[in-house]
Protein backbone atom coordinates (compact mmCIF):
# COMPACT_ATOMS: atom_id res chain seq x y z
CA UNK A 1 0.00 0.00 0.00
CA UNK A 2 1.30 3.06 -0.77
CA UNK A 3 0.62 6.99 -0.43
CA UNK A 4 -1.50 8.58 -3.19
CA UNK A 5 -1.57 12.33 -2.61
CA UNK A 6 -3.75 15.05 -4.70
CA UNK A 7 -3.59 18.61 -5.29
CA UNK A 8 -7.33 19.90 -5.54
CA UNK A 9 -7.34 23.05 -7.53
CA UNK A 10 -7.60 22.39 -11.43
CA UNK A 11 -6.35 18.79 -10.68
CA UNK A 12 -9.28 17.13 -9.59
CA UNK A 13 -11.70 20.41 -10.58
CA UNK A 14 -11.92 21.93 -13.51
CA UNK A 15 -11.71 25.51 -11.36
CA UNK A 16 -9.89 27.19 -8.04
CA UNK A 17 -12.34 26.11 -5.09
CA UNK A 18 -11.25 29.69 -3.28
CA UNK A 19 -12.01 31.42 -6.35
CA UNK A 20 -15.65 30.17 -6.81
CA UNK A 21 -16.23 30.45 -3.24
CA UNK A 22 -15.42 33.95 -3.64
CA UNK A 23 -18.53 34.25 -6.15
CA UNK A 24 -20.44 32.40 -4.08
CA UNK A 25 -20.15 34.80 -0.88
CA UNK A 26 -21.07 37.98 -3.39
CA UNK A 27 -24.23 35.44 -4.27
CA UNK A 28 -24.96 34.63 -0.78
CA UNK A 29 -24.57 39.22 -0.20
CA UNK A 30 -21.40 38.60 2.08
CA UNK A 31 -19.20 41.24 0.54
CA UNK A 32 -19.54 43.78 -2.24
CA UNK A 33 -19.34 41.92 -5.63
CA UNK A 34 -17.27 43.95 -8.05
CA UNK A 35 -14.61 45.30 -5.67
CA UNK A 36 -14.42 41.81 -4.48
CA UNK A 37 -13.89 39.74 -6.98
CA UNK A 38 -11.23 42.18 -8.83
CA UNK A 39 -8.97 41.27 -5.95
CA UNK A 40 -9.72 37.65 -5.71
CA UNK A 41 -8.60 37.81 -9.99
CA UNK A 42 -5.18 40.08 -9.07
CA UNK A 43 -4.36 37.52 -5.85
CA UNK A 44 -5.13 34.51 -8.26
CA UNK A 45 -3.12 35.86 -11.36
CA UNK A 46 -0.08 36.26 -8.88
CA UNK A 47 -0.84 32.50 -7.71
CA UNK A 48 -0.98 31.37 -11.20
CA UNK A 49 2.21 33.15 -11.81
CA UNK A 50 4.03 31.67 -8.81
CA UNK A 51 4.27 35.09 -6.92
CA UNK A 52 1.64 35.14 -4.22
CA UNK A 53 2.18 35.50 -1.14
CA UNK A 54 -0.56 33.53 0.41
CA UNK A 55 -0.59 35.02 3.93
CA UNK A 56 -2.47 38.02 1.66
CA UNK A 57 -5.18 35.95 0.16
CA UNK A 58 -6.24 34.04 3.12
CA UNK A 59 -6.35 37.77 5.20
CA UNK A 60 -8.39 38.86 1.98
CA UNK A 61 -10.77 35.90 1.79
CA UNK A 62 -11.08 34.75 5.20
CA UNK A 63 -12.25 39.08 5.88
CA UNK A 64 -16.01 38.10 5.27
CA UNK A 65 -16.37 34.95 7.95
CA UNK A 66 -14.99 37.26 10.48
CA UNK A 67 -17.27 36.53 13.53
CA UNK A 68 -19.22 33.65 11.43
CA UNK A 69 -19.47 30.54 13.49
CA UNK A 70 -18.60 26.92 11.75
CA UNK A 71 -21.68 25.66 11.58
CA UNK A 72 -23.47 29.08 9.99
CA UNK A 73 -20.11 29.06 6.94
CA UNK A 74 -20.49 25.11 6.81
CA UNK A 75 -24.79 25.61 6.17
CA UNK A 76 -23.96 27.07 3.33
CA UNK A 77 -21.01 24.88 1.94
CA UNK A 78 -22.36 22.17 1.58
CA UNK A 79 -24.65 23.13 -1.03
CA UNK A 80 -22.19 25.02 -2.74
CA UNK A 81 -20.03 22.27 -3.13
CA UNK A 82 -23.08 19.82 -4.37
CA UNK A 83 -24.25 22.89 -7.16
CA UNK A 84 -20.77 24.51 -7.84
CA UNK A 85 -17.95 21.86 -7.12
CA UNK A 86 -19.96 18.46 -8.20
CA UNK A 87 -20.31 19.65 -12.15
CA UNK A 88 -16.19 20.69 -12.68
CA UNK A 89 -15.09 17.48 -10.88
CA UNK A 90 -13.64 15.53 -14.04
CA UNK A 91 -13.82 12.47 -14.45
CA UNK A 92 -9.96 11.54 -14.88
CA UNK A 93 -9.54 12.67 -11.39
CA UNK A 94 -12.43 10.29 -10.24
CA UNK A 95 -11.24 6.87 -12.15
CA UNK A 96 -7.49 7.50 -10.70
CA UNK A 97 -8.92 8.15 -7.35
CA UNK A 98 -11.07 4.50 -7.86
CA UNK A 99 -7.59 2.96 -9.52
CA UNK A 100 -5.77 4.02 -6.11
CA UNK A 101 -8.71 2.78 -3.97
CA UNK A 102 -8.50 -0.80 -6.27
CA UNK A 103 -4.51 -0.95 -5.20
CA UNK A 104 -5.23 -0.19 -1.34
CA UNK A 105 -3.22 3.30 -1.88
CA UNK A 106 -4.27 5.83 0.93
CA UNK A 107 -5.28 9.01 -0.51
CA UNK A 108 -4.66 12.22 1.11
CA UNK A 109 -5.78 15.46 -0.23
CA UNK A 110 -3.39 18.49 0.29
CA UNK A 111 -4.84 22.15 -0.58
CA UNK A 112 -3.36 25.50 -0.82
CA UNK A 113 -7.18 26.36 0.05
CA UNK A 114 -9.11 26.60 3.46
CA UNK A 115 -9.91 23.52 5.33
CA UNK A 116 -13.43 23.94 5.49
CA UNK A 117 -13.85 23.78 2.07
CA UNK A 118 -11.03 21.20 1.37
CA UNK A 119 -12.49 19.11 3.80
CA UNK A 120 -16.55 19.27 2.67
CA UNK A 121 -15.20 18.69 -1.37
CA UNK A 122 -12.86 15.74 0.25
CA UNK A 123 -16.02 14.31 1.84
CA UNK A 124 -18.01 14.48 -1.05
CA UNK A 125 -15.14 12.15 -3.01
CA UNK A 126 -14.97 10.05 -0.45
CA UNK A 127 -11.22 11.20 0.96
CA UNK A 128 -10.78 11.07 4.75
CA UNK A 129 -7.59 12.58 5.06
CA UNK A 130 -6.99 16.27 4.27
CA UNK A 131 -4.70 18.23 4.70
CA UNK A 132 -5.76 22.70 3.94
CA UNK A 133 -5.27 25.52 5.89
CA UNK A 134 -6.46 25.62 8.95
CA UNK A 135 -8.50 28.91 10.33
CA UNK A 136 -8.28 30.08 13.86
CA UNK A 137 -11.35 30.50 15.74
CA UNK A 138 -12.21 32.59 19.06
CA UNK A 139 -14.80 31.94 21.14
CA UNK A 140 -16.84 29.82 18.50
CA UNK A 141 -16.32 32.11 15.66
CA UNK A 142 -13.88 32.67 13.03
CA UNK A 143 -11.41 35.44 13.57
CA UNK A 144 -9.99 35.88 9.70
CA UNK A 145 -6.78 34.62 10.80
CA UNK A 146 -4.97 31.29 9.97
CA UNK A 147 -2.87 29.41 11.79
CA UNK A 148 -0.02 26.95 11.77
CA UNK A 149 2.04 26.33 8.77
CA UNK A 150 0.03 27.40 5.43
CA UNK A 151 -0.38 24.20 2.89
CA UNK A 152 1.55 26.53 0.61
CA UNK A 153 4.59 25.65 -1.80
CA UNK A 154 7.48 24.34 0.91
CA UNK A 155 4.69 24.49 3.29
CA UNK A 156 2.99 21.99 1.84
CA UNK A 157 5.86 19.84 2.40
CA UNK A 158 6.28 20.72 5.74
CA UNK A 159 2.59 19.91 6.81
CA UNK A 160 3.11 16.35 4.68
CA UNK A 161 5.91 14.95 6.69
CA UNK A 162 4.19 16.29 9.94
CA UNK A 163 1.21 14.04 9.21
CA UNK A 164 3.24 11.54 8.10
CA UNK A 165 5.17 11.40 11.23
CA UNK A 166 1.75 11.26 13.34
CA UNK A 167 0.27 9.07 10.88
CA UNK A 168 3.38 6.74 11.36
CA UNK A 169 3.17 6.55 7.22
CA UNK A 170 6.22 6.88 5.08
CA UNK A 171 6.94 8.42 1.46
CA UNK A 172 7.88 4.99 -0.07
CA UNK A 173 6.49 4.74 -3.59
CA UNK A 174 4.16 7.81 -2.84
CA UNK A 175 2.51 9.25 -5.84
CA UNK A 176 1.10 13.12 -6.15
CA UNK A 177 -0.57 14.80 -8.63
CA UNK A 178 -0.81 18.91 -9.08
CA UNK A 179 -1.23 20.78 -11.96
CA UNK A 180 0.50 23.79 -10.29
CA UNK A 181 4.56 25.08 -10.29
CA UNK A 182 3.81 26.15 -6.48
CA UNK A 183 3.62 22.69 -6.12
CA UNK A 184 6.88 21.89 -7.33
CA UNK A 185 8.86 21.23 -3.73
CA UNK A 186 6.47 18.53 -3.21
CA UNK A 187 6.61 17.03 -6.83
CA UNK A 188 10.08 16.69 -6.23
CA UNK A 189 10.18 14.39 -2.39
CA UNK A 190 7.68 11.88 -3.97
CA UNK A 191 9.09 8.54 -6.09
CA UNK A 192 5.88 9.34 -8.83
CA UNK A 193 5.38 12.81 -9.62
CA UNK A 194 2.62 13.28 -11.97
CA UNK A 195 1.54 16.84 -13.14
CA UNK A 196 -1.90 16.68 -14.41
CA UNK A 197 -2.92 19.98 -17.40
CA UNK A 198 0.28 21.31 -16.49
CA UNK A 199 1.01 25.32 -16.55
CA UNK A 200 3.83 26.05 -18.58
CA UNK A 201 6.08 26.02 -16.02
CA UNK A 202 5.37 22.75 -14.75
CA UNK A 203 5.16 21.53 -17.92
CA UNK A 204 8.89 22.33 -19.37
CA UNK A 205 10.19 21.17 -15.55
CA UNK A 206 8.06 17.52 -16.07
CA UNK A 207 9.08 17.43 -19.64
CA UNK A 208 12.98 17.63 -18.73
CA UNK A 209 12.61 15.34 -15.65
CA UNK A 210 10.84 12.56 -17.23
CA UNK A 211 7.36 13.00 -15.38
CA UNK A 212 3.88 11.83 -16.32
CA UNK A 213 2.03 14.33 -17.84
CA UNK A 214 -1.75 13.94 -17.54
CA UNK A 215 -4.73 15.70 -19.31
CA UNK A 216 -7.65 15.49 -17.23
CA UNK A 217 -11.14 16.23 -18.96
Amino acid sequence: MALAIFDLDETLIGGDCASLWSEEMVRLGWVDGDSFLQRDHQLMALYAEGKLAMEDYMAFSLSPLVGRTEEEVAFVVAPYVEDVIEPILYSDATRCLATHRMAGDRILLISASAHFLVSAIAARLGIDDVLAIDLEQQHGHYSGRTQGVLTYREGKVSRLHAWLREQGESLAGAYFYSDSRNDLPLLQVVDHPHVVNPDPVLRQHAEHAGWPILSWR
